[in-house]
């Protein structure tokens, strides 16, 4: 049993307890290219949440890891078969039945590990913020906290390089065999700016790549997997030592 991991905990643990920071994973039920598993992000929310917990509690960290949510925002996949969305007005409720358990129980601190990039909780948290004044909430999508360019020679945002070495780093027997794998060839939209970055449209994913992947897996290895993990997992970890550590209503200095 991992104390920090509420599915693993039991009440006899848990009816003294003193939880500073609850760590809610979220991601997605979603085609990974050809060759990853559609659980592709629940699995890394999985590994990430509980590694970055582990190293957090062994420095006296009262973190809890609550189970992910399997499910996220998929608008811009509806044809792909069996790609499960929520529409971001269920997320909200479900983050508003959450945050009232966790702020009546006294547990004032939230943390949401996002593992999909779809989901997209801050205009969420603002409303929630203001529902609940007392409440610390706060987002991070891990998948943003380091450069990748030092651990990963082709860049891509979908079963590319980084998501590739990952999964073949927690679960080899996951992944198909190379032969399997798609280039992820993105196809780029014809107006401007919204390749430039400063505009933004949904990319409607069976229009844009043709095995579902954005990014070139072909370099991947289990070595940058563990490499990559182990540097995201470390600093994420100071992220909640911070959080546990500070005074909420003491932010700014």
């Amino acid at each position: 049993m991992r104390p920090y991991i509420l599915a693993e905990s039991n009440w006899k643990v848990l009816k003294d307890a003193n939880i500073e920071l609850a760590i809610l994973p979220w991601g997605a039920t979603e085609a990974h290219n050809y060759h990853l598993p559609y659980a592709t992000d629940n699995i890394e929310a999985d590994f990430i949440a509980a590694e970055s917990a582990k190293i957090a509690w062994e420095k006296g960290a009262k973190v809890m890891v609550l189970p992910t949510i399997p499910f996220g925002v998929n608008t811009g996949q509806t044809d792909i078969l069996l790609d499960i969305n929520l529409h971001p007005s269920t997320q909200l409720s479900i983050l508003r039945d959450i945050i009232e358990v966790l702020n009546r129980q006294g547990i004032q601190k939230l943390l949401i590990l996002n593992s999909h990039g779809g989901n997209d909780f801050k205009s969420m948290l603002r409303e929630l913020g203001v529902r609940f004044p007392n409440m610390f909430l706060s987002t991070i999508n891990w998948f943003q906290a380091l450069d990748k360019s030092k651990y990963f020679e082709n860049m891509g945002d979908h079963a590319d390089e980084m998501e590739t070495s990952l999964i073949l780093y927690f679960r080899p027997d996951l992944v198909l065999s190379i032969e399997n794998w798609g280039d992820g060839a993105e196809k780029k939209n014809k107006i401007k700016a919204f390749n430039e970055g400063w505009a933004w449209m949904e990319r409607k994913w069976s229009q844009i790549s043709a095995d579902t992947g954005v990014g070139n897996p072909e370099k991947a290895t289990s070595e940058k997997g563990k490499k990559y993990f182990e540097a995201v997992t470390q600093k994420i970890s100071d992220l909640l030592i911070e959080i546990c550590h500070t005074e909420k209503d003491k932010l700014y200095e």
